[in-house]
């Protein structure tokens, strides 16, 4: 009789892998996590390259990336309700009037209150900063 194997065993130790790899990457990503907290973001050490101060920003989330991706985002939007709009002239050119106009005036609002909370929020950051600032003079 001829023997057959279909790596069932192999399946076995590459699910062992992952499952080993899995809980060893949750360990360091703790550990590499407070440590990166402590050490570097929670310091108030200024360094002398530009990318090491924004990258120590950035960790901190006192550059928000929201902002620009909402940004882009309402651009695409933008560009495709007026794009599909024309796609209506065809079944009906008060509905394509309407998508045109109405669409983008609405997504227009919408982004425009979005971009208003951030602004808001960078705005009362900025007010405590010099709040700080002027209690430790």
């Amino acid at each position: 009789m001829n023997s057959y194997s279909y790596g069932g065993n192999n399946l076995v130790h590459q699910q062992t892998g992952i499952l080993v790899w899995t809980i060893l990457s949750i360990v360091f990503a703790i550990v590499g996590g407070f440590l990166v907290y402590f050490l570097f973001v929670k310091s108030d050490k200024k360094y002398s390259n530009k990318f090491v101060n924004w990258l120590k920003d950035f960790l901190d989330f006192n550059n928000l990336l929201l902002e620009t991706i909402i940004k882009i985002s309402y651009l695409i939007l933008a560009l495709y309700i007026t794009l599909f709009s024309f796609g209506l002239i065809g079944q009906s050119f008060f509905l394509f009037l309407g998508v045109l106009v109405i669409g983008n005036v609405v997504i227009r609002v919408i982004y425009e209150f979005s971009i208003l909370m951030i602004k808001i929020c960078k705005d009362v950051s900025q007010i405590n900063r010099k709040l700080k600032k002027d209690k430790e003079s």
